[in-house]
């Protein structure tokens, strides 16, 4: 048994942040009822491709049956919300507005289903100022504090390799699901949760909110160093670079004497984290006369022999086919309706040793609407 065998999900949602949270969800057991447009979602149509299949759909909607429903005919939105009546949890992300004038909003859905748990994913929540402004990573990204504290120092902001928004989105909202399900456990009493992809950000912003919030200043672009701690971030080697994590004064003696200025450990200069930082260029380059004549794979040993945080910058591929990633079953491969076995990353949590997966890989468009419609009870309607 997963964690959360026996919930059943309706999944109005499309692209990425909604099906991120229902893909968590299949991994631990929940079975997924995808509800598509006609056309599918559109991440179907994005690629990169493989075998005509989008890579992106397939990753993020792994253990999920599909249905494909025209929203607008009075007869998919009936058989819609007959679906929700027979469910326990509907996530949706549609604009703040549209699914109450679908009749697929949490008023109508939960006044004939009173246990239900209706989730709202969008870009600025529900309620507020911005609600209608479009729901893009990259707008919530820039609007955050994320992009003005991200880059290099005296270069301009940055953006993340990833679209982290929808993602920690999805993420919240797949935490507080499973929460509003042990409540509803409790009370018999559904709920009803707005999760915004620019709180769910803000909130993570934890560096950036110390600053602003208790030191009152900004945070500043620092690039791959750290904002508060030094020696915290990357430095050259002879053949590229090698991050160093040093937080306290042991460490920082440690570091010290390997790099083979021992007295640094009692300069006034670097005698706390603080004075560290403010005299970050001269500790760097302390430390790069030592780095820049080893390889990286030198330093990384010299480090790591003196107990030192230390690593390589690896690109993905090496992350994912690295030993420790092997045998960790980072990458799994599940069935495939055409790839035959695709790959999959799946939830990372490890529950009494195992890691739950969905059971197979993404859907094929309105490829199990005979099946959701006999498990749900409603065969008149098909």
């Amino acid at each position: 048994m997963k964690p959360l065998s026996g919930i059943r999900v309706l999944d109005l949602s499309r692209v990425l942040a909604g099906p991120y949270c229902t893909a968590l969800l299949a991994d631990l057991g929940a079975e997924i009822i995808k509800l598509e447009p006609p056309q599918g979602d559109d991440y179907r149509h994005i690629g990169p491709f493989k075998d005509g299949e989008s890579a992106l759909f397939t990753l993020n909607n792994r253990g999920k049956q599909s249905i494909a429903l025209d929203l607008k005919d009075p007869a998919d939105l009936k058989l819609a919300q007959a679906m929700a009546a027979r469910v326990d949890v509907v996530v949706e992300n549609f604009r703040p507005g549209v699914a109450e004038r679908l009749g697929l909003g949490p008023k109508a859905l939960s006044a004939a289903n009173p246990r239900l748990v209706y989730c709202s994913i969008s870009g600025f929540g529900q309620e507020g100022p911005f609600r209608d402004l479009p729901a893009y990573d990259l707008v919530v990204q820039a609007m955050s504090g994320l992009m003005a504290g991200t880059g290099e120092e005296g270069g301009p902001p940055l953006k993340t390799g990833e679209s982290i928004a929808d993602l920690i989105a999805g993420l919240f909202a797949s935490w507080s699901i499973m929460a509003a399900l042990v409540q509803r456990d409790r009370t018999g009493q559904g709920a009803v949760l707005d999760v915004a992809m620019y709180d769910a950000l803000f909130s993570m912003l934890t560096t950036s909110h110390a600053l602003h919030l208790y030191a009152g200043q900004l945070p500043q672009r620092v690039g791959n160093r750290h904002p508060l701690s030094t020696p915290f971030g990357c430095f050259a080697t002879r053949d590229g670079q090698v991050v160093i994590a040093v937080l306290n004064a042991r460490q920082f003696a440690t570091l010290a004497t390997l790099i083979g200025t021992p007295e640094a450990a009692s300069d006034p200069r670097f005698a706390s984290d603080e004075s560290r930082t403010t005299h970050e260029s001269a500790l760097k380059a302390l430390i790069e006369n030592w780095s820049r004549a080893l390889s990286t794979e030198e330093a990384v040993s010299a480090l790591a022999g003196a107990g030192l945080p230390a690593a390589p910058i690896w690109d993905i591929a090496r992350a994912a086919g690295n030993e420790h990633a092997l045998a960790r079953g980072l990458v799994s491969s599940l069935p495939h309706h055409l790839l035959g076995m695709a790959p999959t990353i799946g939830q990372p949590v490890r529950f009494d040793g195992e890691k739950p997966v969905a059971a197979h890989s993404s859907p094929a468009l309105g490829g199990d609407r005979a099946a959701i419609l006999r498990d749900l009870g409603l065969e008149e309607m098909a």
